[in-house]
Order: structure tokens, then C-alpha cells, then sequence
């Protein structure tokens, strides 16, 4: 039986079998869920063409979510996305993933991965090295695979609940699945990969989830953006032969230390942070008045 509760144990049996971690995943997914593998492939196919579908909605849309705090940040963003400093393929992965969360804003249709808060970073990540690559959808559904592997090992280890962990356990736990799948879909190896989802998620370590009026908006929609920014510089480093000091599964063992030091009032409560500040406190008496 194919079985990991760490990334390194994932690695591992990757390289003892001389595959992939992908193929790892969906052997473990195969006997936990007792389905076939078509089925499994199915499903994640299915899932992908959600992903897409929010993408393409998301960098359209003009509509406001209800609280009127989000929404047409995404399509501006992909519009401007040709004279800007980081360049066109950066910008429009930072404006997919706003585009998702702004469609979640709205009461549209994602997927979670690993959860609505950060349900922009993987696809947008996944999407634009599809387009840049070139990457068939099958391919796309291996790295997801990958991606799941990764947020699997982090909820058996720490946290992916902003009210267990802060954003850190949200946005961090996205940019590293989005970051190791990056890595496999340019053909790095499993080595590489655990350093991609180190390099990752290190660099939001302490990030506080503190959304105005309660409400998954604000600031949690522009964060995505930036999250799957830094998880493409992250694959990239990795790629570039750059190793994490701290191994990843320690990365994991203090992100997890740090979600249970954080105070309550910087865990999705809005008791702390962005939340309390005047203009927050102004808002949150607007739309509950």
C-alpha cells in the first residue's frame, strides 16, 4: 500500500519506484477511496474545468459582491497586464487567481484547494504555465495531483484553516501546493519539488488572517494574487538548482508552531489586524447596520 505522512516519505517513495509524485497520489487516492483510476482522473478533470471556467468569468467580470467590497479588480488587472513591471505572463497569473476569488466573492462556482480563501492560487498557477508551456489538460490534472499531495501532508502536519493556523495555513499552504506542482510540470525532480514547497511557504510564515467584517473579501481576495506570484518565484528558485535551508517537512513542523502561537484575534476571527482598523470598523458598521 502506497502511503506518506510527510513530504520527504512522498519524495522517497517516488524515487523507490522511480516515478513521479503525481503517480504516487493517485495511487494512494486509488486505495483510499477504493474507486478505479479512470474514476479519480475523472474527477479531477472535472474539477479543472471548474478552475478554468471561474478563471474566464473572473477576468471578465465587473459585478460586486454583495458587501460592494470586491469585484473588476481582476479584469483590470489582465488588462493592464502588458505595461507592467513584472510582465504580461506574472500579471496574468496574479489576475487569474484575483479573478477566482472574486467569482467565490460572488457566490460562484470554484474549488476549494485547499480552501475558499485560497481557491485562486493553484488553478491560477496551473493556468498560466499551461498557456506558457503549452501543457495539455492531462498534464495539468498530474500536477493537481501533485498539488494535493503536498496540501494532504500539511493538513496531517499543521493546518489549511485560517481559524486554526491564520492565513499562513491558507494562502501559504496554496502557494506551496501551487509551488511543487509547478515545479513537476517543468520537469523537475521530486527533490526539487519539496524544495519549491519549502522556499514557498516559509516566506508567508506568520501571515495573519484578518478579514474585514468577517467577510472572505478583504484583504483575502488581492492576497491570492500576490500568493501565487511568490509561489511562481518560488518554483523558479527551486528549478534554478536553489535549495531550502530548512527542509520542507520542518517548514511545515514551525508553520504549525506558529498557526497555535498566533493569537486568537489574528485567527479569521476579525478581532485583530486589517479588521480593527478605523476604516475596516467603518465598513463592518455599513454593511451590518
Amino acid at each position: 500500500m502506497i502511503n506518506f505522512n510527510t513530504i520527504q516519505e512522498l519524495i522517497q517513495q517516488a524515487q523507490v519506484e522511480g516515478t513521479t509524485l503525481h503517480e504516487i497520489v493517485i495511487q494512494r487516492e486509488i486505495h483510499d477511496s477504493q474507486q478505479s483510476r479512470e474514476e479519480i482522473l475523472q474527477t479531477m478533470q472535472a474539477n479543472w474545468q471548474v478552475m478554468q471556467a471561474a478563471i474566464e468569468r473572473g477576468i471578465a467580470n465587473t459585478e460586486k459582491s454583495l458587501s460592494g467590497l470586491t469585484g473588476g479588480d481582476a479584469k483590470k488587472l489582465y488588462a493592464y497586464r502588458g505595461n507592467g513591471y513584472m510582465g504580461q505572463e506574472v500579471l496574468s497569473a496574479a489576475a487569474y487567481a484575483v479573478g477566482i476569488s472574486e467569482v467565490n466573492a460572488v457566490m460562484g462556482r470554484i474549488v476549494a484547494c485547499p480552501t475558499a480563501g485560497s481557491c485562486g492560487i493553484v488553478p491560477a498557477a496551473l493556468y498560466a504555465a499551461k498557456l506558457q508551456r503549452n501543457l495539455t489538460d492531462e498534464r495539468i490534472v498530474q500536477g493537481l495531483f501533485t498539488a494535493a499531495g503536498i496540501g494532504m501532508v500539511i493538513d496531517q502536519n499543521a493546518s489549511i484553516a485560517g481559524a486554526e493556523g491564520g492565513c499562513q495555513a491558507e494562502c501559504g499552504t496554496a502557494a506551496g501546493m501551487a509551488a511543487g506542482a509547478l515545479v513537476e510540470l517543468a520537469g523537475g525532480s521530486p527533490v526539487q519539488i519539496g524544495n519549491a514547497v519549502a522556499l514557498a511557504i516559509k516566506n508567508l510564515l506568520g501571515l495573519v488572517c484578518d478579514p474585514v467584517a468577517g467577510l472572505v473579501e478583504v484583504p483575502c481576495v488581492k492576497r491570492n494574487g500576490f500568493a501565487v506570484v511568490e509561489a511562481m518565484l518560488a518554483a523558479d528558485m527551486a528549478l534554478s538548482g536553489i535549495d531550502s535551508v530548512i527542509p520542507v517537512d520542518e517548514v511545515i513542523e514551525a508553520m504549525n508552531r506558529i498557526g497555535k502561537a498566533l493569537p486568537k484575534s489574528l485567527r479569521e476571527t476579525s478581532e485583530g489586524g486589517l479588521a480593527v482598523t478605523a476604516t475596516a470598523k467603518a465598513i463592518e458598521k455599513r454593511i451590518y447596520k
